[in-house]
């Protein structure tokens, strides 16, 4: 339990980094590099997914063949380097600088999301959902200090935002000190060594195929309608003070259900969890429908990150059974690969989306790929009664 707190808390502080980046990148833009970049003032957070993507496989394997501890500290490194970068561009009004800066804070975020599968190798197999479960939940710290630094930190010196992008290098230290306290298990030959299935054969099995499309669509909605808000809140008339409160309430919504989500999942099975966060993402797009005022922003982004935690988790849980130890390293990479693919388009196409059709379409759009979801889960269900 103390491995699992030590690393809930560095999933905490660099999801609250990444909360940071969410809040202010796309503001940053407009206020410091050019108002009339509104289209494409999501690049920088769409190159951080695009360096996600890229670094997963990488770091993947980097870790089976030198331990958690040094690909997690490596990827804190990574984090420290970006961060400068952004601020560095910003301090020049460089908007390539911005951009090569979120693409080396991806390879950071690429290690953060491998938590969740390093907890799964620090506790018993019959805790998997509650481990994975806890760390998510790391997200709740997160959900206070991203949006906490993302109000007060753009104002502390001139250019506005930097200080943001300072204070980012800042966590990844602290997380980088952290990760020396965790005892991650020691690297074995037979984790490498011993018998693997070719990619293609893991990865085309029907239950892993129904775990990948669940985390996919569950962190592409997520993030389209996540990078979208800010903008879409000053869009839609309201203070850009309201961005951060607004996305507080979105954390909250994805990281509060993790205390409990694993017992849920234990309960009432994995299949039925991932079958509610999809229906809690569907109640989303419907209360973001229905108005444009601050309520209807913050109600509709809770009920997104509730929906996200439920299928997100869901699915990741899923996917640990469909892999052996000796295959775990590619089997998560491809999984990851896939879902910041999907998620780097959906951040991309986010602004692009807003400034072309507005708020209504962008989340018409996400109705869509939740229901796609849902309909693989649900089909996959009904011909395997027996799956929990």
């Amino acid at each position: 339990m103390r491995n699992i707190a030590l690393l809930a808390l560095c999933q905490a502080l660099t999801q609250s980094s990444n909360t940071l980046m969410f809040a202010s990148s796309a503001l940053a833009v407009l206020t410091i590099i050019s108002p009339d970049m509104r289209m494409w003032a999501n690049l920088p957070v769409t190159m951080q997914h695009l360096g996600v993507m890229l670094s997963v496989f990488p770091a993947s394997m980097l870790m089976m063949r030198r331990g958690r501890k040094f690909g997690f500290r490596t990827g804190s490194v990574m984090g420290m380097v970006g961060a400068s970068l952004a601020a560095i561009g910003l301090g020049v009004g460089s908007f390539p600088v911005m951009c090569v800066g979120g693409l080396f804070l991806g390879n950071a975020i690429a290690n953060m999301q491998l938590y969740r599968f390093a907890a799964v190798e620090l506790a018993p197999g019959a805790f998997r959902a509650q481990a994975i479960s806890y760390v998510t939940a790391g997200g709740v710290l997160a959900g206070v200090v991203g949006p906490a630094m993302a109000r007060f930190t753009p104002d502390l010196w001139l250019p506005i935002f930097q200080a943001s992008f300072v204070a980012v290098i800042f966590v990844h230290a602290l997380v980088f000190v952290v990760q020396g306290f965790i005892e991650f298990p020691p690297v074995k030959a037979e984790d490498t060594a011993g018998p693997q299935r070719p990619l293609f054969e893991i990865v085309t099995q029907p239950t892993y195929m129904v775990a990948n499309v669940g985390a996919m669509i569950a962190f592409g909605v997520m993030s389209f309608v996540m990078a979208a808000s800010p903008l879409a809140i000053v869009q839609c008339g309201l203070d850009r003070t309201e961005a951060p409160v607004t996305i507080f309430v979105h954390v909250m919504g994805m990281f509060v259900p993790s205390f409990f989500t694993g017992h849920l999942i234990s309960r009432f099975g994995i299949f039925n969890m991932m079958v509610v966060g999809s229906l809690f993402l569907i109640g989303g797009v419907a209360v973001a429908l229905t108005g444009v005022t601050e309520w209807h922003f913050r109600g509709a982004l809770m009920l997104n990150g509730v929906g996200w935690n439920f299928l997100f988790v869901g699915a990741t849980t899923l996917l640990t059974t469909t892999y052996r130890q000796t295959e775990r390293g590619k089997a998560q990479a491809f999984n990851d690969f896939m879902v910041f693919g999907v998620t780097t388009v959906a951040s991309l196409m986010a602004s692009v989306v807003l400034e072309l059709n507005g708020w209504a379409v962008l989340n018409y759009v996400a109705l869509v790929l939740v229901l796609i979801a849902l309909a693989v889960i649900v089909t996959f269900r009904l011909r395997n009664p027996s799956r929990v």
